[in-house]
This record gives structure tokens, C-alpha cells and sequence, in this order.
């Protein structure tokens, strides 16, 4: 099992997202020295759970090292898994929930630093699934996943533009238009 949910985006650095055949890039407000080591690429399958009404699931996340923050389930893929087999399984063990994750919506890249203090260059592949029942089993939580994940909910597209905490990725409203709207 990859590590999972380890989302903290270096605001420093260039963030791009591609939704369909679009690729939006945003630098950041300082470079960095060409002395840095390189950083692993971590492919990662994350999940846009939507319940009937459009509602998103996101969970908490509350490291000892930075501020709390919501992210949506998923995870890193585990060697040789590819995206959907990682969207698949994450789902599993995170929500309780089995189902086909479907086609990649959204791709991104960003740098960032895992909660275990790593700097990575994320590989992130978004999948958009749909739920007829809010209800969702956290028992297959690991044992870090039970440190710093501390509860979820469902937010609306409202909430989602004002909320008082940080949400990764900072684009969902995009990403989740650009699913709904092909």
C-alpha cells in the first residue's frame, strides 16, 4: 500500500492541471536554485466521490507539522499498479467503496512535500465516480491514514469556493466542472 493522502503543495513552485486537452499553468511567486536534488515522481490516483446532488467527499487531515487541510480520497499507486487499478483499490480501503473508476478527467503535476518530509513531483490522475448512498466505511484505514486523517464530509460546490481551511487540489471547482461538463 502506497502512502497515501500526503498532500502539502509547495506554493513556490509551478503547478499545472490538464483537464481534457486543456493545460492551465500557474508559477509560483519564487524559482528554485538549480542545486536542488531532483525530486521522485509520485503517481497518484485520486478520487472525485460524488454523492446524488453533486456533493463531494473530502477528508481532514490534521499533520503535526502543518495546518489541517481537506483532500479527496486516493493515494500513490503501488509498483506496477496503474491508475485506475490505484483508483480502484484507494477507493477500497478508504471509503469501503467498490466500484469502476471509469476514464482519467484530469491530470496534474505539482511539487510538494509528503507528510514523512519527502519533496515530490506528483503525477496525478483524476477519476470522477458517482454514488447513489453517502455511506462510507473507514475501517481499511492504515495506521498513518489513522494519525492524520480525521474525519470527512461532503461539500457542495458552495462550500467548496469559501471554506475556512485549505483544499487540495486548489483547483476542484475546475476539475469538477470540467467533469460535468465535458
Amino acid at each position: 500500500m502506497g502512502d497515501v493522502h500526503e498532500l502539502f503543495e509547495t506554493s513556490s513552485l509551478d503547478h499545472r492541471c490538464i483537464i481534457g486537452d486543456r493545460s492551465d499553468t500557474v508559477a509560483g511567486a519564487a524559482g528554485m536554485s538549480g542545486s536542488a536534488p531532483p525530486r521522485r515522481v509520485r503517481r497518484a490516483a485520486r478520487i472525485l466521490l460524488r454523492d446524488p446532488v453533486g456533493a463531494v467527499l473530502l477528508f481532514r487531515f490534521t499533520p503535526a507539522d502543518r495546518p489541517a487541510l481537506w483532500a479527496t480520497p486516493g493515494g500513490e499507486c503501488d509498483p506496477g499498479e496503474d491508475f485506475a487499478e490505484a483508483a480502484r483499490r484507494e477507493l477500497l480501503e478508504e471509503t469501503g467503496l467498490a466500484a469502476d473508476p471509469g476514464p482519467i478527467i484530469a491530470h496534474r503535476s505539482n511539487d510538494f512535500i509528503t507528510f514523512h518530509g519527502e519533496p515530490v513531483t506528483a503525477d496525478e490522475a483524476y477519476f470522477a465516480i458517482r454514488i447513489a448512498d453517502r455511506t462510507i466505511a473507514t475501517d481499511g484505514h492504515t495506521e498513518h491514514e489513522l494519525k492524520v486523517m480525521q474525519s470527512h464530509r461532503w461539500f457542495t460546490s458552495a462550500e467548496l469556493a469559501d471554506w475556512h481551511e485549505p483544499i487540495f487540489p486548489a483547483d476542484i471547482l475546475e476539475i469538477l466542472d470540467g467533469a460535468t461538463h465535458p
